[in-house]
């Protein structure tokens, strides 16, 4: 089995009206540092116009529109591919060996949000469809159908329980998968270790967020949390070394 070096990019939470500036840093994170993988672990869109939380006729939901949620992430996918595409141009133009890594997007609970809407209300399907979400490039993964690279699992999330429900820790997530496992979805940074009865150790992360925006339904102390990249080195029958990129890291070294 060859080690794999794999970059991880934890939700980046498109919508209108924020940010975007961190997709051009993973951007120039992944030509600098050439992974042989990169996993997106989903939410990229955020489909804010979908939510069942805000009520159609809500002050909340006014204004919001389903084609510019559409827009701001076919928007950011375009700002976090832009420099691998540049780079591979140019490869191609001074006959160098192209860098292609492999690109694996798994949908969220949020892109899930437009399955959920055409099927509460059959009349939407035709004008709504993940068709519209611009992946061209990744291989796309459903919601929660695990990835399984060099014996390590990745998910948006690892759902648990009778009622199926997100893995609240990382040493949740360990005590039910038995294996190395990376989840998004929820908000900062948890790792938890273990080790089985062949001595191979085991690590289990959660890793959900990668935006420069305050989300409004946190207040001033939830909105501190950890956000930025996370990247496994020499990935090997469910071993690896975890390296992670903070955001002001990120905003220091590419933000020119």
């Amino acid at each position: 089995m060859k080690p794999l070096q794999i970059l991880v990019i934890p939700d980046t939470q498109c919508k209108p009206g924020v940010p975007q500036e961190h997709l051009d840093w993973a951007g120039k994170a992944i030509v600098d540092i050439k992974p042989d993988v990169v996993v997106h672990l989903g939410d990229h869109w955020d489909m804010p116009s979908l939510s069942s939380h805000d009520k159609v006729g809500s002050k909340y939901f006014e204004g919001k529109r389903y084609k510019c949620d559409i827009e701001a992430g076919n928007g950011g996918m375009k700002r976090l591919l832009t420099p691998l595409r540049q780079m591979q141009a140019t490869q191609k133009r001074t006959k160098h060996k192209v860098y292609r890594p492999k690109l694996h997007f798994l949908l969220g609970n949020h892109e899930t949000r437009i399955a959920r809407a055409i099927s509460n209300n059959p009349m939407l399907e035709g004008l709504m469809s993940y068709d519209q979400l611009d992946t061209t490039g990744w291989t796309v993964h459903p919601f929660l159908v695990p990835l399984v690279l060099n014996g390590v699992a990745f998910s948006h999330y690892f759902p648990v329980g009778a009622m199926r429900r997100p893995a609240g820790t990382a040493a949740a997530v360990l005590s039910k998968l038995h294996m190395s496992a990376v989840a998004g979805h929820q908000q900062g940074r948890q790792v938890a270790y273990g080790q089985r009865a062949d001595g191979k150790r085991l690590t289990a992360i959660i890793a959900g967020s990668y935006y420069l925006h305050d989300e409004g339904y946190l207040d001033n102390i939830g909105n501190k949390h950890w956000h930025g990249l996370l990247l496994l080195n020499e990935v090997v029958d469910g071993e690896f070394d975890e390296c992670f990129l903070r955001l002001d890291y990120l905003r220091k070294k590419y933000g020119q």
